[in-house]
């Protein structure tokens, strides 16, 4: 089947640095040969001018000039692309979330709403709740569930995918996967650069809706659910919605917002009262998690970058080593600490670290050429329902709130801090 991939936004950041790329090395593959790429610009686009890494992309590729806000505009836009019976057409909105919204209704409203049509979203899914609420009501007009593939490039990352492997393919864990062995669950996603640039919309969105909102409270629906029988990747965002349906509103009184010292200075704000760093704490009302702590967080202008899942298993007595890490991001893979004895004539013991990584010859597919081509396939494993959206939203509603009418309780950190410097400082 001939694949168009309809771009809004192509000469966007998202689109140059992130999926310009992933198209190139999908069409050197040989199953994604036949792809036709449409993007629209509100002007006229050298292609050949966009990025110096996807010129092979420029034969495949038109662009379309048009007016966003014009609703006539989709007509021609619709007869522009043609597309046929035996044709599918994923539209992929690289734009901010408002605009987003409108296009649908534009494209809806133009009649670009056949069964072979898929949008694509990129996140935010809305700003709080309602917002989402009003977002996922507005794209069900003209489009039905089937068709809308919310994209979480986390899900998509091939250490996050090997979670669920983990757990269904090795019994020693499978069987100890519970509150009765495991003590806490901690989930951070830190970077040692600040907002590089993109003060608008930080300003906007913050690191608790940036981050914690979708990418680690997806990563934490993997962790919590229940793994189907055969390891059935259709069935995750079922489980995954489960897992999310089972934790309790987050409460204010455990959570920390934070802001690295200089912020303000870089988005010429002064007073600002957006957090860098965000914390929250969550609990389970699921019989197998009720007793065992979640923690979340996320922070720019950290001492580190790494993305890491840590699973604190249960002592029976302190000398013990407990740890077991899912490391997604740099450095992808999986690590345990063992105590052992020191080799000698001595007593000694020591912790030592069994590790598993990717093989130095293993090529890991990019997050967004993943997403791309499971969109194709009709593959929505790796895709954000919407009521895992709302539930999402639902669970940090409470602290959103808070955090709204109160900013006193913003602290400050020094960049290139630890977490616990961040929240003990």
């Amino acid at each position: 089947m001939k694949i168009k991939l309809l771009i809004f936004g192509i000469t966007g950041d998202l689109s140059t640095r992130k999926l310009l790329p992933a198209i190139t090395r999908i069409v050197q593959t040989d199953d994604f040969k036949d792809i036709e790429i449409i993007g629209v610009s509100r002007r006229e686009v050298d292609m050949s001018a966009v990025s110096t890494d996807v010129t092979n992309l420029t034969e495949r590729t038109r662009v379309f000039s048009m007016d966003l806000a014009n609703a006539s505009d989709y007509l021609r836009l619709k007869d522009y692309i043609a597309l046929k019976d035996d044709e599918q057409l994923l539209v992929y909105l690289s734009v901010p979330p408002s605009a987003a919204t409108q296009i649908v209704d534009f494209l809806g409203e133009a009649s670009l709403n056949d069964a072979n049509v898929k949008l694509l979203f990129e996140k935010p899914f809305g700003v709080d709740l309602v917002s989402a609420t009003e977002v996922i009501e507005r794209s069900a007009r003209y489009f039905s569930e089937s068709q809308i593939y919310r994209i979480d490039h986390y899900l998509a990352k091939e250490m996050a995918q090997n979670i669920a492997a983990f757990r269904a393919g090795n019994a020693l864990f499978s069987q100890t996967w519970s509150g009765k062995f495991i003590e806490s669950i901690e989930i951070v996603a830190f970077e040692k650069i600040g907002i590089e640039g993109r003060a608008q919309f930080y300003e906007q969105t913050g690191a608790l809706r940036d981050f914690v909102q979708g990418h680690l409270m997806q990563l934490l629906a993997i962790v919590l659910m229940d793994i189907p029988t055969g390891l059935d990747w259709n069935s995750l965002p079922e489980k995954r919605l489960k897992a999310l349906k089972a934790l309790n509103s987050a409460n204010p009184e455990d959570a920390f917002r934070a802001q690295y010292q200089g912020y303000q200075d870089e988005v010429k704000n002064p007073g600002s009262p957006t957090e860098t760093f965000a914390s929250v704490v969550l609990s389970s009302s699921d019989s197998r998690w009720s007793n065992v702590r979640l923690r979340l967080a996320t922070g720019k202008a950290m001492q580190d970058k790494k993305t890491e899942i840590r699973i604190h298993y249960r002592k029976s007595h302190e000398a013990q080593s407990n740890c077991l890490i899912f490391k997604i991001q740099p450095n992808e893979g999986i690590e345990v600490d063992l105590f052992t004895k020191k080799p000698g004539y001595d007593k000694e013991f020591e912790t030592q670290k069994l590790q598993y990584s990717y093989g130095i010859d293993s090529v890991l597919p990019d997050a967004y050429e993943q997403v791309l081509v499971d969109a194709i396939r009709s593959n929505k494993s790796l895709f954000t329902s919407s009521k895992e959206v709302l539930e999402s939203w639902r669970i940090l509603a409470q602290v959103q709130y808070a955090w709204s009418m109160d900013n006193s309780k913003l602290a400050l950190y020094r960049q290139g801090s630890s977490i616990d410097a961040v929240i003990c400082d």
